[in-house]
């Protein structure tokens, strides 16, 4: 993974220059505030201002007035936000570096709290058992994050249980974990924040208990994400749904994850649209697991082992639409040998789903796979472009199998078969030709079969 360095010579942040901004940073938000150089706490001290700076927040807070950190470097550890607290800086400028000892900034059980334009700096230091991350919040009811910069954790960039509110224009580099933790979020927003060489994990929306969650993840851009705690996809996918129901996820670019650029996991109502997703490890976007209702469209995928999984019918996984996605470049080979199927898909169904108005270019096993043994249920296969794979459509034979429709298709190039029925992971017989299947759950019509 890139090192901090780079990173921190080009600390550029998102969106900070923004008039709207900069209008609040000079006349609203600190109008009346405290500024801390009158406090005493100076910037670019050896001292550890930790006191000071939490006296000052306690007092700014009790009178319902905002904290002033004018720029330079302050050494700080252990500070609690109160209800109310709004800590404000010089985007890229104001720095607080993380002492050791403990966590940096935390908050828990208040009514709102609010961070501008500061950057965090863990120094790769220890912290402690007690916290997730180097910012942590824990039931706080509006906790905002906005124009800030998060980089050096040794655990997770922002940890929140339980919490509303959102991140926004904000840049997390460099934890060792994830870069932004969120479980159980209540309407949480995450949006337009940048998410780059994180060890285990980009942006991770998950619940302890399966449940309705809301959050709304767009607008990011997200690379370079690890799994160095290794595993078959627990760990190293840009942005991670589990258990959270009626997520959106939309219009984010991730790219070099070491396994899905997009990842839902039991999780229900899903949106996924919109998405740029390049050279992800392992499926690129991936709907798993015990789950209803995953609407998957519009997205871009360039570079997978699997460009869209809907997958695990057999403990629940049902009902999706995926449509209108381009997918390019898959590859038959993965971060782990598979010990079911295979890699090289473009995209992979099993019940309850439309596929339709997909191009799938050079995948390299099959453009896609329908179904899985009998986990095959409802399916129609339509008006897809299907190019350059060795076989079309690979759709499941075997006994038990349910209702299946391939129409319309275009199918270019499919040198071992346009359309073949499989038992498992091997083929039986020849190429299936429209309306002659021997298989009473397929209709197969009208597609069209081009050679290369």
């Amino acid at each position: 993974m890139t090192g901090l360095g780079g990173l921190l010579a080009t600390a550029g942040l998102p969106g900070l220059l923004r008039p709207a901004f900069a209008q609040t940073l000079a006349m609203a938000e600190l109008r009346g505030g405290f500024d801390a150089a009158d406090a005493g706490i100076l910037p670019g001290t050896e001292d550890d201002q930790s006191r000071k700076l939490q006296d000052l927040i306690d007092r700014a807070a009790s009178v319902g007035q905002p904290v002033f950190l004018p720029a330079g470097t302050y050494e700080v550890a252990n500070l609690e936000l109160r209800d109310g607290s709004r800590i404000v800086g010089v985007p890229g400028l104001t720095r607080l570096v993380y002492r050791g000892d403990g966590h940096l900034i935390a908050a828990q059980d208040i009514g709102r709290a609010s961070l501008s334009g500061i950057t965090f700096d863990g120094a790769n230091r220890w912290l402690a058992d007690y916290t997730e991350g180097l910012l942590s919040f824990r039931s706080v009811a509006d906790i905002v994050i906005d124009g800030c910069e998060i980089v050096g954790s040794r655990k997770c960039g922002i940890y929140l249980a339980r919490s509303g509110g959102g991140i926004a224009d904000t840049r997390i580099s460099g934890a060792a974990e994830a870069g932004i933790w969120a479980i159980e979020g209540k309407a949480f927003f995450i949006r337009d924040n940048q998410v780059f060489d994180c060890g285990n994990g980009g942006i991770l929306v998950h619940r302890w208990t399966k449940g309705e969650d809301g959050t709304v993840i767009t607008g990011n851009r997200v690379a370079r994400i690890g799994a160095t705690n290794g595993g078959t996809g627990q760990f190293g996918n840009g942005i991670n749904v589990f258990r959270a129901d009626n997520v959106l996820v939309s219009e984010n670019h991730v790219s070099d994850c070491a396994f899905s650029a997009i990842r839902a996991n039991s999780a229900s109502n899903i949106t996924i649209s919109g998405n740029q997703a390049f050279r992800s490890g392992e499926t690129a976007v991936y709907a798993e697991f015990e789950f209803e209702a995953a609407l998957i469209t519009g997205n871009l995928i360039d570079g997978a082992a699997i460009g869209i999984s809907v997958a695990n019918f057999d403990q629940g996984g049902r009902l999706s639409t995926v449509s209108n996605n381009i997918i390019r470049r898959v590859v038959n080979k993965g971060p782990y040998v598979p010990t079911i199927s295979s890699f090289g898909f473009g995209i992979s169904v099993e019940a309850d789903t439309l596929v339709s108005g997909n191009l799938v270019e050079s995948a390299e096993t099959a453009a896609l796979a329908i179904g899985w043994g009998p986990y095959l249920r409802n399916v129609i296969v339509s008006d897809n472009i299907l190019r350059g794979s060795p076989q079309g459509i690979r759709v499941s034979v075997v006994e038990g199998a349910r209702q299946t429709v391939i129409r319309d298709n275009i199918i270019e190039g499919a040198g071992q078969g346009a359309i073949v029925g499989y038992r498992w992971k091997e083929r039986v017989g020849g190429e299936l030709a429209d309306d002659e299947s021997a298989y009473p759950h397929l209709s197969i019509t009208d597609n069209a079969r081009i050679a290369s």
